[in-house]
């Protein structure tokens, strides 16, 4: 098929992957690669059918629903399909940490959106649904910030994603990050316990502030290392809100590097000559029951190579500035 053609009628039966779904988040996930705009409004003209009958965006199918698919006319080979269309190898294969029938875990490089929107055409989520063409279901089980990297997870199937987001809600799932932030932590572990406040900073820009009328968000910190002034920590989630870690750390006073939204510009300046061009912030552990059998999978990412590659240059200066302290020393004693 020509990428001007039509595809035929299609007639789509519900299974248990898409129980409780809205029909508008049905037809985007089986039309890929046609624009949100046109599956809108083949909604609004009546011309997809339930069960033979006209039906809203907001329906929720159930099992057994018949849903009618009329012929859509697809344009040049869009952002969403281009990595299959043209054979490309997978971009997501080699980060892949663990996949079965029911979930995959991957290690999201830094850079990378987990989801199209705000300006990025194809995220994780849309890049993934194209190298698999197959998959009747693909979801994030949850986010993680556009620069932060590290350890992803997504459901292969409905009633996997039900119970992953159940687990969520009652703190059953465990997520661990490692932190570089500017100064020396010396504040032992600490549980920081500020509530956050979505408020917008620009017409198209949210953001999220400490007040006391937003919600409960609570994230323990443990140093891992200290140096002059930069430090390694590990950041335990007990809740989920946006961008708590961030939020959190530039609230006492040690913002992460190169954080856009809630850093220090003047600290972030210099960095930049040591390579670090990214948001300082990586999602390093999960642990969290398998939503089938209930066993505990306990998943670990590595720290990447400029994470790693900074905190060498860190250790190598400190000892450098023993090794002086300690010259000194010995030169004080001998005159």
């Amino acid at each position: 098929m020509d990428a001007t053609s039509k595809v035929a009628v299609r007639m789509e039966i519900v299974d248990e992957t898409s129980v409780n779904q809205r029909l508008d988040n049905f037809l985007l996930k089986v039309l890929k690669g046609v624009p949100k705009s046109h599956v809108y409004r083949l909604l609004r003209r009546g011309e997809v059918r339930v069960n033979g009958q006209r039906a809203q965006p907001e329906r929720r199918l159930v099992v057994d629903d018949k849903v009618r698919i009329p012929p859509v006319r697809l344009g040049a080979a869009s952002d969403s399909t281009a990595a299959v269309d043209s054979h490309e190898p997978s971009l997501l294969a080699r980060h892949v940490q663990f996949e079965d029938d029911w979930i995959v875990v991957l290690d999201k490089p830094s850079g990378w959106a987990v989801h199209g929107g705000s300006g990025v055409a194809r995220g994780v989520i849309e890049q993934l649904r194209a190298e698999r063409p197959e998959a009747r279901f693909l979801e994030l089980v949850h986010r993680i910030d556009r620069d932060t990297s590290g350890l992803l997870l997504l459901a292969k199937k409905r009633s996997a994603l039900i119970r992953l987001h159940a687990d969520l809600r009652e703190g059953r799932v465990t997520k661990h990050y490692r932190v570089l932030a500017h100064g020396t932590w010396r504040k032992g572990k600490r549980t920081v316990d500020a509530r956050l406040q979505q408020t917008m900073v620009a017409p198209a820009e949210k953001r999220m502030r400490v007040d006391e009328s937003g919600v409960t968000a609570t994230t323990v910190f443990t140093p891992l290392a200290t140096w002059k002034a930069f430090s390694l920590l590990d950041a335990h989630l007990l809740t989920g809100r946006t961008h708590q870690i961030r939020v959190h750390l530039a609230h006492v006073g040690n913002p992460i590097l190169g954080d856009d939204k809630y850093g220090d510009p003047e600290r972030d300046k210099p960095l930049k000559r040591l390579g670090i061009r990214r948001l300082m912030l990586h999602a390093f552990s999960l642990e969290f029951a398998h939503p089938e059998t209930g066993q505990i999978i306990q998943m670990e990412a590595p720290l990447p190579p400029d994470f790693d590659s900074f905190i060498a240059q860190l250790d190598a200066r400190s000892e450098e500035q023993r090794a002086l302290r300690a010259a000194g020393a010995v030169h004080a004693q001998t005159v």
